[in-house]
């Protein structure tokens, strides 16, 4: 084994380790200050200083799947159910606009009552506000894909959560692994910058598993990778799980930035569900987006991913002025373009 100080060097010159390497670093607690400051380096070589704030819009929380782990499974009797209408979306994509976004993200669960046609709708009224479009409601054919790539789309958000194909179908009940991956793979044809990531603290999930997951990451050239940290939800069949580790998941994102420059990386809500002021320590360690909600009143509670989750009585002009306050003081600024990635590695 190689010193971990040789491995990170190697890293952020070469952008390259193997799964043994991956593997250590992600299992060395000791050189986590080490990792994440090198992480921090090559995200001011890569992508700059600037944060992309883009516009969270969780549209609804009625989802056709089952995940062991989420609480809008759809076997979650407990939870408040909603729906925002195709105008009520567009009134938030609009007010977002006027806080100054770039970019919204569409976030809802498995929601069948939004065919294709009808999300394609909301997507073009939305592309027509000069806003870039970040799409994140699940598996669907290829065409429906398609079809809101045509209408304005840019980006799709699909989390693989574990590569680990048997520990993905035994927390996923009926879906597929492979059919996750075709997906993911379908949206990069059709041209949409592509976004994945990983739960890190599932049930028999290893830090072997979690530095395949790394791999699978580079394999598809990912734009923007999410990781976050498994936060039981007392809804679910995991409530009693012991939540994810903080600092693995702050590993996971440094390793990340090392080895995938270029990519798009968040600072998520749960970390700082987990830890105060988390966004900024895992933007120290290698992020440069935040995703601040826009949703507005009571949906925000009701989006009820797991427990804790922070800013949920804040209004959408709270959480805008509370991040851009908090970047500032990191010596850090608001970036003011589409935050799409510029290609820089051959």
């Amino acid at each position: 084994m190689l010193e971990t100080n040789v491995l990170i060097q190697h890293a952020v010159k070469t952008h390259e380790l193997n799964l043994a390497e991956i593997t250590q670093l992600l299992e060395d607690v000791s050189s986590e200050e080490l990792l994440c400051r090198a992480a921090d380096d090559v995200r001011h070589e890569y992508v700059g200083d600037g944060v992309h704030l883009r516009g969270l819009i969780e549209f609804s929380n009625i989802c056709r799947q089952d995940c062991m782990y989420c609480g809008l499974r759809r076997d979650n009797g407990k939870i408040e159910r909603y729906r925002l209408t195709e105008d009520e979306i567009v009134r938030l994509a609009e007010k977002a606009k006027g806080y100054g976004y770039r970019t919204v993200v569409l976030q809802s669960g498995e929601d069948a009552h939004f065919t294709a046609g009808r999300l394609a709708a909301v997507v073009r009224r939305i592309h027509a506000m000069d806003l870039a479009i970040t799409l994140s409601v699940g598996e669907r054919p290829r065409e429906d894909y398609a079809l809101w790539r045509e209408a304005g789309a840019d980006r799709y958000l699909l989390r693989i959560e574990t590569t680990d194909a048997a520990l993905y179908e035994s927390l996923d009940p009926g879906m597929s692994y492979e059919n996750r991956v075709r997906c993911l793979r379908d949206l990069g044809e059709l041209g949409y910058e592509v976004g994945t990531g990983s739960l890190v603290g599932l049930p028999g999930q290893t830090a072997e598993m979690l530095a395949r997951d790394i791999l699978f990451f580079q394999e598809i050239d990912a734009d923007m990778i999410g990781i976050g940290p498994l936060i039981p939800n007392g809804d679910t069949p995991l409530g009693t799980a012991a939540p994810g580790d903080f600092h693995l998941t702050r590993r996971m994102v440094a390793l990340l930035r090392l080895l995938l420059p270029e990519a798009n990386i968040p600072a998520t809500t749960a970390m700082e569900t987990m830890v105060p002021r988390g966004r900024e320590l895992i933007l120290a360690s290698g992020a440069n987006v935040v995703m601040p909600n826009v949703t507005e009143g009571d949906y925000r509670r009701k989006y009820a991913l797991y427990p804790g989750k922070i800013c949920v009585a804040d209004t959408p002009a709270d959480c805008r002025a509370c991040m851009g306050g908090r970047i500032a003081a990191m010596g850090r600024y608001v970036a003011t373009d589409k935050g799409f990635r510029h290609h820089r590695l051959p």
